[in-house]
């Protein structure tokens, strides 16, 4: 289901980019209310200039997993690479399972879509979210000069971590029956600069 929603992403992130260069353009949004928005777009227009990237192989994303995640053991690693429209990305994803705990990573290059994919796959880097209710929170934040975002519920005990790295890859990191500990230990064992690195 999820591998169906990327692909069904990226064709509607295709449409947008043709038809909606025009509109962006007429419309300037405020600067000290849209800056979030504006950098999103300025990404997007310069990965449109540079024209379309390959996604690195799914091979070496996988590799990236971690063989365990804060002392829950991996039970499946797979990846692939899916297309539309002429442009494509390269997925891998990990689950780790003890017990009821359960966490799974997800890391995503989007490839050629750049900074539009950005928009359609992680639509909280274009805002500024800082929420708590009497169950959790939710927030926008930096990990290591990255853009990232973060969730937890204190009830159902599940919660998750995306982050944005070298503006083309987008990791997430969720968890049900586990501590945001245990969380932002498995993105800690994630290689972040070898990622970004990747070409």
């Amino acid at each position: 289901m999820k591998r169906n929603l990327l692909v069904g992403g990226l064709l509607v992130l295709a449409l947008w980019g043709c038809g909606g260069k025009e509109e962006e353009q007429e419309k300037e949004e405020p600067k000290n209310a849209m800056e979030a928005i504006q950098q999103m777009a300025d990404k997007a227009k310069e990965m449109q200039e540079k024209g379309p990237v390959d996604p690195v192989d799914f091979r070496s994303l996988k590799e990236l997993l971690p063989s365990e995640a804060a002392g829950l053991d991996r039970t499946e690693a797979t990846g692939e690479k899916n297309g539309a429209m002429g442009f494509s990305i390269s997925q891998a994803q990990g689950k780790y399972e003890k017990d009821d705990s359960r966490i799974e990573v997800d890391i995503v290059d989007t490839g050629g879509v750049g900074g539009m994919a950005m928009m359609g796959m992680a639509a909280w880097a274009m805002a500024e979210v800082d929420k708590e209710t009497a169950s959790g929170y939710e927030k926008t934040t930096r990990i290591n000069g990255m853009k990232a975002y973060e969730k937890y519920d204190n009830d159902g005990k599940d919660g998750e971590i995306n982050v944005i790295v070298a503006d083309r890859f987008v990791v997430n990191v969720k968890g049900r029956n586990v501590t945001m500990d245990q969380i932002k230990d498995t993105l800690d064992d994630l290689d972040l600069d070898k990622l970004a690195k990747l070409e």
